[in-house]
C-alpha cells in the first residue's frame, strides 16, 4: 500500500527551541519511516515579521541543518525550502479569493500577531492561513502534525478544500491534523502557563537547541517553579505548572513516563529533579550538536540537498497547481 503523505513545517525566524524540536521535529523522526514526508522550512511566512535579509539566510540554513541533524533523512523524505517552489506563493492567491474574510478575522494567531507587531499589522498577517492552507494542499497532504494552537489552521484548510472541491470537483485531498504523543506543548522556563516561544524577549525563557550546554543546564536549574518542594505532575493545576513542564520535558528526552519519573524524586527536592533533567536535556542534544557541526562544514552538500529539494517540491507542487489553474479556468 502507498504510505499516507505527512506535510510540515517551521519558520527560520528566529534559534529552534527545544519546544519546537520536542514539539514538532523529534516526532517527524518517527513519522518518516511510516509515511511519505514533505518537510519545508517555511521562510515565505517568516516575513510577516520584518527580517533582517542576511540573518533570515543565515537561519534559513541552519534549519535545514537542524532538520538533518535530528535524523530527518533528506534522501527519503522531501526536504525544500518553501520560497524555492513558486507554485506555494502562486496557489495561495487563487486560494484568497475562496477564503472570506470572516474566517480569517476569527483566526486567534491573526490577533496575536496584531498584539505582538501593532507597528506592523500587514495583509500577510492577515492571510498567513491561506498560505498555510496552500503549503498542505499543494502535496495532497493526508496528515498535518501539529501543536494544539495550531489546529485552527487545519479547520481553516479543509474548509478551503472542501468549499474548493464541491466547486470544481475532487481537487484537494482533505487533511486531518494530529497531535503527536509526547512533548506536544512545550512551555517556558519563566512563565510555564504560556508555550516556549523562540520570539520571547527573555532568553532565561526558552532553551534553544543551538545554546552553549552550561547555558542550557542553568537555565532549567533556574526554571520557575512553586514553593512546595514535591515533584508531581497535576494537570490543570497552575501552581504546578513549572514542574509540570520539566516532567514533560524529562519525559520527552528520556522516552519514560512522567509518573515513574515523578516517583524517582518522591521526597526529594527540587534542586536534585532540576539538575537531572538539566542532564538528561544536555545528553539528548549533544548528537544533535555534533552533526549540526560536521554539516556546518560541509557547504556544498547543503547546496545539494535544498537544490535537490526544491527540484522535487517544484514537480510535486505544479502537478496539483497545473490542475487548479485548469479548473478555475486559466489559459495553461
Amino acid at each position: 500500500m502507498d504510505k499516507k503523505i505527512i506535510f510540515s513545517g517551521v519558520q527560520p525566524s528566529g534559534n529552534i527551541t527545544l519546544g519546537n524540536y520536542l514539539g514538532a521535529i523529534k516526532n517527524w523522526v518517527d513519522l518518516q519511516k511510516d509515511y511519505s514526508c514533505r518537510y519545508a522550512i517555511m521562510d515565505m511566512h517568516s516575513i510577516t515579521v520584518r527580517q533582517d535579509p542576511a540573518q533570515l539566510r543565515k537561519r534559513t540554513l541552519d534549519l535545514l541543518k537542524l532538520y538533518i541533524a535530528c535524523g530527518i533523512d533528506p534522501e527519503e523524505n522531501l526536504l525544500f525550502i518553501q520560497s524555492q517552489a513558486p507554485a506555494h506563493a502562486q496557489l495561495a492567491w487563487v486560494l484568497n479569493c475562496y477564503t472570506y474574510m470572516g474566517e480569517l478575522s476569527r483566526m486567534t494567531q491573526y490577533k496575536d500577531k496584531c498584539a505582538q507587531h501593532a507597528d506592523n499589522i500587514n495583509a500577510g498577517l492577515f492571510t498567513y492561513p491561506v498560505l498555510m492552507a496552500a503549503d498542505i494542499l499543494l502535496y495532497q497532504a493526508d496528515l498535518v502534525p501539529v501543536g494544539k494552537d495550531q489546529m485552527q489552521h487545519i479547520e481553516i484548510t479543509r474548509d478551503i478544500a472542501g468549499r474548493f472541491n464541491a466547486l470544481y470537483g475532487d481537487v484537494f485531498k482533505i487533511p486531518e491534523g494530529f497531535l503527536p504523543k509526547a512533548g506536544a506543548k512545550v512551555m517556558s522556563l519563566t512563565e510555564p502557563t504560556k508555550k516556549m516561544s523562540k520570539s520571547d524577549e527573555n532568553p532565561k525563557a526558552y532553551i534553544s537547541i543551538l545554546d552553549d550546554f552550561n547555558v542550557i543546564a542553568k537555565k532549567i536549574k533556574s526554571a520557575v517553579t512553586d514553593s512546595e518542594g514535591v515533584v508531581e505532575y497535576r494537570e490543570g493545576d497552575e501552581t504546578k505548572a513549572g514542574i509540570n513542564n520539566l516532567l514533560t520535558i524529562m519525559a520527552a528526552v528520556t522516552g519514560r513516563a512522567v509518573e515513574d519519573i515523578a516517583a524517582d524524586y518522591a521526597g526529594k527536592g527540587y534542586g536534585a529533579f532540576k539538575a537531572d533533567v538539566a542532564e538528561a536535556v544536555v545528553e539528548h542534544i549533544r548528537p544533535i550538536r555534533e552533526k549540526y557541526d560536521s554539516l556546518s562544514g560541509n557547504k556544498d552538500y547543503l547546496v545539494s540537498i535544498y537544490t535537490k529539494g526544491a527540484e522535487k517540491a517544484c514537480a510535486i507542487s505544479e502537478r496539483t497547481l497545473q490542475k487548479v489553474y485548469k479548473k478555475v479556468g486559466f489559459v495553461l
